[in-house]
């Protein structure tokens, strides 16, 4: 399957075996029937108006901080009720909260999570746009990035030990994830590009210098054709390699 393919319908088997015609529609009844009918069995109380437009703004931030604030106030109801939303969706294995990394030496790091649906073709039609390759050209990058969010976590769960959480600071300083496993951190950034050079890996590697001790080499996921060693202690990796 092409990389556009994925952005554009996730990853359930029965829609990347459909037709490619029919997976846009596929999509559809799963977000309005399977979502409706999951929600009504883990809380009956839930205002499903409520949380139907809850749903759909928090597909279009996924994969940005969470503000639970703004939300709230969109939406009409409690930032409390907001929270409670967000774990009924991790209830319900349809995304996961992705926390900021705590173990930094530096100052001014933010300590709000991130929310990821599970599947970006869930997300798309959640969020109300159509599931098609035109939308992941329209701005493919944060796509992208989601999709490596999804399949870190996905084989996180797999090795039933480890643990994914991203780093930013106040100025803007930001890995998009970081791996923590068996007392090592990789960090970890993804570009659209298919020619990476040193300089999109500037980041990577300021938290590589901060984390001597633990962290000894840093991946940059983008659409190169072949593995690339950017630096002594920089990797680029194909998106299919992950």
């Amino acid at each position: 399957m092409e990389l556009n393919d994925r952005l554009a319908y996730g990853a359930l088997p029965g829609i990347v075996t459909a037709p490619v015609e029919d997976r846009a529609a596929l999509l559809r009844s799963y977000a309005a029937i399977y979502l409706e009918e999951e929600v009504r069995r883990e809380a009956s109380s839930v205002n499903l108006a409520s949380f139907a437009r809850f749903l759909q703004l928090a597909a279009l931030e996924s994969g940005q901080i969470v503000n639970y604030a703004a939300l709230a106030r969109q939406v009409g109801i409690t930032g409390k009720t907001i929270q409670s939303y967000y774990a009924l969706m991790e209830d319900m294995f349809v995304g996961f909260l992705l926390p900021a990394y705590s173990g930094s030496v530096r100052q001014g790091v933010l300590s709000t999570p991130r929310f990821y649906f599970f599947d970006l073709g869930v997300r798309h039609v959640a969020g109300g746009l159509p599931p098609e390759p035109t939308l992941v050209l329209a701005n493919p990058g944060p796509l992208l990035e989601q999709w490596v969010g999804i399949e870190l976590w996905k084989r996180v769960g797999y090795l039933g030990e480890g643990k994914l959480s991203y780093f930013r600071t106040k100025t803007g300083v930001e890995v998009d994830f970081i791996l923590e496993h068996q007392g090592r951190l990789t960090p970890i950034e993804v570009k659209w590009t298919d020619r990476p050079d040193i300089s999109d890996a500037r980041h990577l590697l300021g938290f590589l210098d901060d984390h001597k001790k633990v962290a000894k080499e840093g991946l940059l996921i983008c659409r190169c054709q072949r593995p690339l060693q950017l630096a002594p202690n920089i990797r680029a990796l194909p998106w299919w390699m992950l």
